[in-house]
């Protein structure tokens, strides 16, 4: 683990012990993403303090996927509502809220972010989400990733009003990025993200079945990607008005998510079951371009 790696001499990220830092990036290696490799180019307070951010989401996001019923998930998110509220009151209870805790503190996070991205994961606990409209879509993304992003800033060393809009709009284009590359898959679960509006304007019945093999899907995929690389371009600007180093790991996601939207457009929507990835070179030669840039 990345602590483990570090000099004998240096003090713990955040003043943390050893062994509850080791807990949040566990939770890190355990999800088997490749986030904790991108966050190794922070130092290690903001490094520990991403891992600490992604480990909340990433247990509530579990609750949110669990195959349990709803009532027992939103039993379960509300658990974690009484514990963020907890943390804010300066009660720590386990390894995992005890980095939480100091990621609080010493980046002076806001609980109405944290309450956001619990309240996102609650529209999936409480039954699949089938074709929401305009507004709740837009209020889906802005929950379940501009939260996020607005817990992230903040720790990548930037809180002025301009990273909020860095985190407004690269949320966005994250979220409808993921959506439009798992159009196939979120049917298998029996989920539709894709906005009814959209679905009725082309004639696609706003059933999960119904939306994979639809060959209208095509102009609703291309309509959606034409607003996620909006929300890239407003991201870009607004990080050219923020802290440059602050925004390093900002651009990393961004010429990346950036890149896989490009490559689902180069393929089409008449395959959706396909999964567009990113081979490692490419992801490589992306992440150099956008560290020097």
């Amino acid at each position: 683990m990345g602590f483990l790696r570090a000099r004998h001499d240096e003090a713990p990220a955040l003043g943390c012990d050893p062994a509850d830092l080791a807990a949040v990036e566990r939770v890190v290696v355990q999800s088997g993403t490749s986030f904790g490799k991108g966050m190794r180019i922070l130092p290690p307070d903001r490094r520990y303090g991403m891992y600490a951010v992604y480990a909340f989401c990433r247990l509530v996001d579990d609750v949110a996927d669990d195959a349990g019923e709803a009532e027992d998930k939103c039993r379960r998110l509300e658990e974690w509502r009484a514990r963020i509220a907890r943390l804010y009151a300066g009660e720590a209870r386990d390894g995992i809220d005890r980095v939480l805790l100091a990621t609080i503190r010493r980046f002076d996070l806001r609980q109405d972010d944290f309450a956001a991205v619990i309240d996102g994961m609650e529209m999936d606990a409480r039954g699949p989400v089938i074709a929401p409209d305009e507004a709740t879509f837009d209020l889906y993304c802005d929950r379940v990733a501009s939260a996020v992003g607005r817990l992230s800033v903040r720790v990548f060393g930037d809180s002025s009003a301009e990273a909020d809009k860095v985190a407004h709009h690269l949320g966005r284009a994250l979220q409808i990025t993921n959506i439009l590359r798992d159009v196939a898959e979120d049917a298998r679960l029996g989920r539709l993200y894709l906005p009814r509006e959209l679905l009725e304007r082309f004639g696609i019945a706003p059933e999960p079945a119904a939306v994979v093999h639809a060959p209208a899907l095509e102009q609703v995929g291309r309509i959606l990607a034409g607003r996620a690389h909006d929300h890239f371009r407003a991201a870009a600007a607004a990080m050219r008005r923020c802290d440059h180093t602050a925004m390093r790991p900002a651009r990393l996601m961004g010429a990346t998510y950036a890149a896989i939207l490009n490559a689902q457009e180069r393929q089409g929507w008449g395959t959706p079951e396909r999964r567009v990835s990113l081979s490692r070179p490419r992801k490589v030669l992306i992440a150099l371009r956008a560290l020097v840039s």
